[in-house]
């Protein structure tokens, strides 16, 4: 009895204990889960675990585009397709780096994780928008021209754009970190938005060069242009919307900083998904797509100029053919006499045996029909080559042999 009464004892400190310990942590986090981690699964704070979801998704997606292209790039034969690939990895690369970095905004700062948001932030989207610069550029030189520029110098303009912020980023933590010793979270809102002045402007020059996309004479690559004219004006939209919220919508609503981080890391996901659908898969599926065929002409569209590859003046000046083909017609009159019962003299002597009696025949004395061979027949050549309407005959025609 005595031994029951321990075990019961020790049950319940068990169970006290662990309530314990469940009380401190989060609800929905593991006991274990270390609390800088917190807001990837806590349940009371659940924009984080919505957020993460999206990014996480997102990321998955473009590790696949990354694939595929990677798998497929043996067999893209159009060289105006291939160069861009290594300009498509570079997006593709920025875009996940993106989405990677949502999870710095959900995660709990400290040093480290400061320093990584202010750097990566301006750096990861001066990538993306330097590839999307170096893509209008590509198209606007396709539907001008029908050429493009090689691969290394597009992809080589873009790594060049994106060092312009990797300077700026680095020099804005050296002054601000190393050399006042400052704390690398002790910053204002303004101060990181001041920093990326230089992306701004980026975006800006992008979003006037993928207008020009849409004016030329090669139409087949306006569609590009036009992705990329969609894909920068949401990204527009949404750092309007997100410098907005950033700098006077969270103190109007008094939130102050709690608002801080989700801000960004909504901005992030976002931004990625914009990228993704608008420009990453349409891009890829064209340059996937198969090279075009040429379509034949219509014969048969009226509204075309009628094409005949030779004129009837030119069959008419071959001597020898003609010829040929009015023996052919002599022949084939000479038959057409044999059927019908003439033989040669035979209408005279009928002619003269006759007279004064009664025609055995109502055909006799009746003159002749105009035989098939002198009727002008134009053949399905002769209709295709003359547009689908049935063209006259010429003024020097004899017979069916014109044709």
């Amino acid at each position: 009895m005595r031994t029951h009464q321990v075990l019961a004892f020790l049950l319940l400190l068990v169970i006290a204990s662990v309530a314990s310990e469940n009380a401190s942590t989060s609800r929905g986090c593991g006991l274990d889960l270390l609390p800088q981690y917190v807001s990837l699964c806590d349940l009371d704070a659940i924009w984080g675990i919505v957020v993460e979801a999206v990014a996480g998704a997102g990321a998955l997606i473009t590790l696949l585009l990354m694939l595929i292209l990677l798998v497929r790039l043996p067999f893209i034969k159009d060289k105006e397709k291939r160069r861009p690939v290594c300009l498509h990895f570079l997006f593709l690369l920025g875009t996940l780096g993106l989405f990677g970095l949502t999870f710095a905004f959900i995660i709990r700062i400290d040093e480290t994780i400061c320093s990584i948001r202010r750097f990566l932030w301006g750096v990861l989207f001066a990538l993306c928008f330097s590839c999307l610069l170096s893509q209008a550029w590509r198209v606007r030189k396709l539907v001008c021209l029908g050429t493009s520029p090689a691969g290394w110098q597009m992809a080589g303009l873009a790594l060049c754009l994106m060092l312009v912020q990797v300077i700026i980023a680095t020099e804005w933590l050296v002054l601000t970190v190393l050399r006042d010793m400052k704390s690398a979270c002790a910053y204002e809102p303004m101060d990181f938005v001041m920093a990326l002045i230089y992306v701004m402007v980026l975006l800006v020059i992008t979003l006037g060069q993928a207008l020009f996309t849409l004016c030329g004479k090669f139409k087949r690559w306006k569609l590009n242009g036009a992705f990329i004219l969609i894909t920068t004006f949401l990204s527009l939209l949404i750092w309007v919307a997100w410098i907005t919220m950033y700098l006077f919508g969270n103190a109007m609503l008094q939130q102050g900083d709690t608002w801080s981080d989700p801000t960004l890391a909504i901005t992030l996901a976002a931004s990625g998904w914009v990228f993704v659908i608008f420009h990453a898969i349409p891009e890829i599926h064209c340059t996937l797509l198969p090279p075009l065929q040429e379509n034949p002409p219509n014969y048969f569209d009226t509204s075309q100029p009628r094409m005949r590859e030779t004129a009837f003046e030119e069959d008419v000046h071959l001597p020898r053919t003609y010829m040929e083909n009015q023996a052919f017609s002599m022949d084939e009159h000479s038959a057409a006499l044999r059927t019908a019962g003439f033989s040669n003299g035979s209408l005279g002597k009928r002619s003269s045996g006759s007279l004064g009696k009664k025609p055995s025949s109502g055909l006799g004395n009746r003159p002749s029909a105009p035989f098939r061979s002198n009727v002008y027949q134009p053949t399905e050549m002769a209709v295709v080559l003359n547009g689908g309407t049935i063209p006259t005959a010429p003024p020097t025609h004899t017979g069916r042999h014109l044709w």
